[in-house]
Formats: C-alpha cells, sequence, structure tokens
C-alpha cells in the first residue's frame, strides 16, 4: 500500500488538474453522477489500483463497479509485461526506423534507402523511375518528422539531398498505396491497422487484438495524435463499432470525410495480415510484446512498423465494448501468469 500511495503522489505532480475536471465535467454530463462522487471515486481508484484520471474515463470506470474493475490492464500492468518479455537491448530496433527496415525488410513490401553515409546521386538513382518518396526521421513517433516529397527527372537531388540531411530525414521509402477499399474508409491518409501480438514461454505468437486507424479532415496521416479515429477490429476483420476521436471527444459511425459506414466494414486480406504479424513476431526473440502497424494493398497486407512499447487503453474503451470487463485475463491466459 505504501508504494501505492507514492506512486499516487507521484502522479499528483504531473497531473493537469484542468483536464482531471473536465474529464469530471463530461462524466456528469453523460451520467448525471455527482462530480464529487466522481472526484473520490477517482482519488480510491488512484491509490489502490494505481489508475489514472484518464484510464478511469477510457475504461468507463463511473459505470464498472467492483471486482471486475479488475479485469482491466492497467498502465502498471502493461510496463510489467513489457519489462519481462521484451528485452531493452533490443528496444532500438524498433525505435530506429533503419533498424526496422534492416530487420522486417521482407514484411515491409516497400523499398528504402538510408541516407546516411550516401549521397545525392544515389538519393537520384533510388527515385528514379518513382513520382513520390517519403522521408522519415529515423526516431520519431506520432507521424512527426515525415515528409511527403514529389519527385520527377527535373527534380533538384542535391538540394533535395541537403534540405533531407538537414533535416536529419535519413529514411527514404517507396510509397505506400494502399487498397481501393481502404480508400473508401478515407483516401488521404494509409489507414492502418494496430495489431498486437505477444509470444509465450513455449515460443508460441499469439494474436491479441486489432484496432483500425483512419485519418479525417484533409489529414495526411491516420495518427491518433494527430485527430486521426480508431474503431476495434473482430478476429474476422470486420469493424464491430462506431471509430473514436481523443482530440474531439466523441464517436463516428459514418466517416465525416468519406461518407462510409464503419460498423460492419470488412477489412480485406485481414487473416493474412494475422499471419503476417505472427511470423514477424519471431524474427527478434527478445522483443516478445509488440504492437505492429500494418497497411492493406492490392496485393495483400505489409508492415509499416513495430512499437516495442503496446498501448493498453484504446482496446479497452469503454465505448468499444459490448460489456463491462477488460482484456487483463486474456493475456494472462497466453502467459500462464497473473498480472
Amino acid at each position: 500500500m505504501l508504494r501505492k500511495i507514492k506512486i499516487f503522489f507521484g502522479r499528483v505532480r504531473t497531473m493537469s488538474f484542468r483536464t482531471m475536471f473536465s474529464i469530471i465535467d463530461q462524466i456528469h454530463d453523460e451520467l448525471g453522477q455527482a462530480k464529487i462522487v466522481t472526484l473520490i471515486d477517482m482519488i480510491i481508484c488512484a491509490v489502490t489500483a494505481n489508475i489514472g484520471y484518464l484510464d478511469y474515463h477510457v475504461f468507463g470506470f463511473a459505470k464498472v463497479k467492483g471486482a471486475k474493475r479488475k479485469t482491466f490492464m492497467t498502465m502498471n500492468e502493461n510496463l510489467s509485461l513489457v519489462r519481462q518479455v521484451n528485452n531493452p537491448d533490443d528496444f532500438k530496433i524498433f525505435d530506429n526506423k533503419v533498424l526496422f527496415f534492416e530487420h522486417f525488410g521482407e514484411f515491409t513490401g516497400r523499398g528504402f534507402l538510408n541516407l546516411e553515409g550516401k549521397t545525392a546521386d544515389d538519393l537520384r538513382k533510388f527515385c528514379e523511375g518513382k513520382n513520390v518518396v517519403f522521408a522519415k526521421q529515423t526516431e520519431t513517433f506520432g507521424g512527426q518528422g515525415i515528409t511527403r516529397e514529389p519527385v520527377s527527372p527535373d527534380t533538384d537531388y542535391t538540394e533535395l539531398f541537403r534540405r533531407l540531411t538537414e533535416n536529419r530525414q535519413y529514411l527514404i521509402e517507396d510509397a505506400i498505396v494502399q487498397h481501393s477499399k481502404m480508400n473508401e474508409l478515407y483516401s488521404g491518409s494509409v489507414n492502418t491497422l494496430r495489431m498486437v501480438t505477444l509470444v509465450n514461454n513455449q515460443n508460441e505468437p499469439h494474436f491479441m487484438y486489432a484496432l483500425i486507424r483512419m485519418g479525417q479532415k484533409g489529414a495526411k496521416v491516420d495518427n491518433i495524435s494527430s485527430g486521426g479515429m480508431y474503431a476495434p477490429v473482430n478476429a474476422d476483420g470486420i469493424i464491430t463499432h462506431a471509430a473514436f476521436c481523443d482530440k474531439e471527444g466523441f464517436c463516428h459511425d459514418i466517416h465525416p470525410t468519406s461518407g462510409t459506414k464503419l460498423v460492419g466494414f470488412e477489412i480485406p486480406y485481414f487473416k493474412e495480415a494475422v499471419e503476417l504479424v505472427k511470423k514477424a513476431a519471431l524474427v527478434v526473440p527478445g522483443m516478445r510484446y509488440i504492437g505492429w502497424d500494418i497497411a492493406i494493398t492490392e496485393n495483400g497486407p505489409i508492415l509499416v512498423e513495430g512499437n516495442n512499447f503496446p498501448s493498453y487503453d484504446m482496446v479497452q474503451n469503454y465505448r468499444h465494448r459490448d460489456g463491462d470487463e477488460g482484456i487483463k485475463a486474456k493475456f494472462e491466459e497466453v502467459m500462464g501468469i497473473k498480472l
């Protein structure tokens, strides 16, 4: 208990009271629950279970009571699992986009060039016959440090090389052309699946869950931090619930830009995507718990990138659940341990 109290006060020092009270207001508007009741319950959850006010809201704990709260994977439990099964020495493979391509090239379905140690002529040769490439900083996330670069025989490659290297955009990739059906969701970005795998102690890869992420309203990326939306996808590749947008704070049954009905939409090549991530999960033996970003092309699924700290909160969003239980039991069953 003393440790939990220390963690609680550590969080108090970094929390945003404005955000917390805004969440309390939202819960009051949604459920009519007295604000003081929500505040007290939040404090109890923070002290006894290390659940912060953000997770309290995402998990829907204003409606989930008693023992069912223990079925949810918390931030600390997720971090504990990462520490148990992922080797920090291998984090660099997933943190550095160039190293990721070098290890997982057979699954990426596209060419790449590392500009470090290269010349403007190397860049020109890579871009021959292409209309566009993507330039990325090697150690960023959330869609940051990425630019779309139109190229042609008239491109000044000396100037392009200078600009990209000065901006530390050393990774140059072929553009991903997504499946025409994925364009129906939203054609302005590549709409990726977030698929999570966990390799158990018998070295068996398990597919844990999938979410689909979509851009909207002119955005060029589908990242949640950039205003994208996400929705759960079942084992048959079907979107089961309306898409939620963190920045807006509400769900969309119909995509606000494309007008596509989301619930019931079938992701093409989904079963092939499951097989792909299960194979990729065995490439780096020291990394057993991974969140994969998968794009769907006309020829099948391809790997975009991997994340060594998979999220635990989006898959437990109360707006996407049909019941009052979280995902912890599924992870415990695969690993044969109590989190």
